[in-house]
């Protein structure tokens, strides 16, 4: 069982399950008979499972469940996606962060963060944030509407465990502040790393993730290099995406791991689709779990809860 945000609600008065994981092997570079040209192929495709998180509110779960645990550095990915207020009206309530960073991208909707640090922002159609939770943070993100559809994702990310304990940090990104390109049909959006010539407004990133939002036409082939040594995934949020040389089906709510490579490609041949495609540079470090605190070891996570309960997380 993956403990995340919902086990820091419902009360902290004995410590919750850690497990340690080791990292995952090395992944080798694909033989060149079957990737010559460099492309990512589709190594495992993953359904999303419904869940509850939070204070009740309806997701479903791509990655931190127990089909894919995790991709180093990639701890988790949630997305809420509902027009029925019963299922995100009750938010996320203050809770407790330690060791990692969230991001937080929506597509529709509205929300509102605040945190103990004393920061504060509205998230939006388009917008985006990424905090990184470090030494400790306590947070909310409530919904701002009490009808409608609300539409987006969550991402944990792994810090290294030299920067675990850093200065927590937040940064609250507008859409008009992420770059929106047209490449030949594409529409793509680039919330973090390089691609195209543009640059997005996420910096100072340790993973040196690379996090796009790819809206693709019929019959249109995207494609974009990626850093070879970072692990990647593409998840579809609409229609139907073929992914890799192999034009491997991804549908909506389908996640993608993909192979070793230097570019990823896609296309859709019947309909339009979309995707975010995410890689980062991965850690190769011990990953300890215990609710919403991730750290190298079980006593690190045994620490951290006591921080919490003794009023110790926030402070210093």
């Amino acid at each position: 069982m993956i403990l995340t945000r919902r086990h820091a609600l419902v009360g902290t008065a004995a410590l919750v399950g850690c497990r340690t994981e080791a990292p995952p092997e090395p992944k080798r570079e694909p033989s060149p008979l079957v990737t010559s040209s460099g492309v990512r192929s589709v190594e495992r495709v993953v359904d999303a499972t419904p869940t509850k998180d939070g204070a009740g509110v309806r997701l479903s779960r791509a990655l931190g469940g127990r089909a894919l645990p995790m991709l180093d550095p990639f701890l988790l990915l949630d997305q809420f996606h509902s027009d029925d207020p019963n299922d995100y009206a009750a938010g996320f309530p203050d809770h407790p962060h330690r060791g990692f960073e969230t991001v937080t991208y929506m597509l529709e909707g509205a929300m509102e963060h605040r945190d103990s640090v004393g920061n504060s922002g509205r998230l939006r159609p388009g917008s985006a944030q990424w905090m990184t939770a470090g030494r400790g943070i306590v947070h909310s993100e409530m919904p701002k509407q009490e009808r409608g559809l609300m539409w987006g994702f969550q991402l944990w990310v792994n810090l290294p465990r030299a920067r675990k304990m850093i200065k927590p940090r937040y940064q609250d990104i507008a859409p008009d502040r992420i770059p929106e390109l047209d490449r030949e049909g594409a529409k793509v959006r680039v919330v973090a790393g390089a691609a195209f010539g543009a640059t997005g407004p996420i910096t100072g990133i340790d993973v040196e993730p690379l996090f796009l939002d790819v809206t693709l036409a019929k019959g249109v082939l995207f494609q974009t290099p990626l850093p070879t040594s970072h692990n990647a995934f593409a998840f579809v949020t609409d229609g139907a995406v073929r992914l890799g040389p192999e034009k491997r089906e991804v549908r909506a709510g389908q996640l993608a791991v993909l192979s070793h490579g230097d570019h990823a490609v896609a296309t859709c041949d019947a309909s339009a689709g979309r995707m975010i495609l995410v890689a980062g540079k991965p850690i190769g470090e011990p990953v300890a779990r215990g609710g919403p605190f991730v750290m190298n070891t079980d006593d690190e996570i045994r620490q951290a809860w006591d921080d919490y309960r003794s009023g110790r997380l926030v402070g210093g």
